[in-house]
């Protein structure tokens, strides 16, 4: 079957997609986007996604070329032209084609590029304990708009590739842990303090972080949203990352040293199996 995206305002198969040479996300990386997981149908936390997505745009004096019913009308059909029922939905908008020149044009209007494709989800009550490296963060100071500007994760997670780790960790010129290349950090110390960074400037305030952290709280967990060091992270009893593609994933490696006793913790394992009825919940 022919795979289905979506590109201002037609719906093309894959292998005829294209946008403008100089539309500004191509040369610029002046766009912003989300993505949004989907399991048996359901997509997760699609209204906190949209919402963030309008909050990137506002941030970037950008305008949606389509209102929030309209993306979800086309979210619906892309699933339903490809048949989809567990996988990933991209959506991107970028601030549309223009002759190349750094300001801002007076009259572009924006691209919206939206597409789907099937991930293997583990839905299972088991975690796989993953490992990370860390590395300097190297990103601009505005790491809270959801921008389409990824060249230092990118870096970031082919050095985590290149060591054969899931993630790789970004820390803060004075030693403090931002977040993962494509994940918010969680740790949980020995007085059961389940800390994660409070949400700023410093890292995007994940979706996905957002329902854990109500889970969490739901469980009478105590929350700390704080910034933590890497020395504190390596001391915790469980760290764990979560995202739209990862959900919950438990670290039990970093760097080479094993986190505790090197196995996934139960809280971790508990907000992962939360989380999943979670979704089966969304509309």
């Amino acid at each position: 079957m022919s795979r289905f995206i979506y590109v201002n305002g037609s719906y093309v198969p894959h292998r005829d997609a294209a946008v403008h040479v100089e539309d500004r996300g191509y040369q610029f990386g002046d766009g912003v986007y989300e993505v949004v997981l989907l399991i048996n149908g359901k997509m997760a936390d699609c209204d906190g996604h949209l919402k963030r997505l309008s909050r990137s745009l506002h941030k970037l004096e950008m305008k949606s070329p389509v209102s929030d019913g309209a993306l979800r009308q086309i979210m619906a059909r892309l699933i339903r032209l490809n048949r989809l029922k567990t996988g990933i939905i991209y959506i991107q908008i970028t601030r549309g084609v223009a002759r190349r020149d750094h300001a801002f044009p007076k009259h572009s209007p924006a691209s919206l590029v939206m597409t789907v494709k099937h991930v293997s989800v583990d839905t299972g009550r088991q975690l796989a304990g993953k490992s990370a490296i860390t590395v300097p963060d190297q990103r601009w100071n505005r790491r809270d708009i959801k921008t389409i500007q990824l060249l230092p994760n990118c870096l970031a997670k082919q050095a985590a590739a290149e060591k054969g780790a899931y993630e790789a960790i970004m820390v803060m010129p004075d030693g403090s842990v931002s977040e993962g290349s494509s994940s918010n950090v969680w740790i949980l110390n020995n007085e059961d303090q389940l800390i994660t960074r409070q949400p700023d400037e410093d890292i995007l305030n994940g979706i996905t972080r957002q329902s854990i952290q109500r889970i969490a709280g739901e469980r009478q967990l105590e929350i700390v949203e704080r910034a933590f060091s890497v020395d504190e992270m390596m001391q915790a009893k469980e760290v764990f990352v979560t995202s739209a593609t990862s959900m919950v994933t438990a670290l039990t490696q970093i760097d080479g040293k094993k986190i505790d006793e090197g196995k996934v913790g139960l809280i971790a394992s508990a907000l992962k199996a939360d989380y999943i009825s979670h979704v089966q919940t969304c509309s």
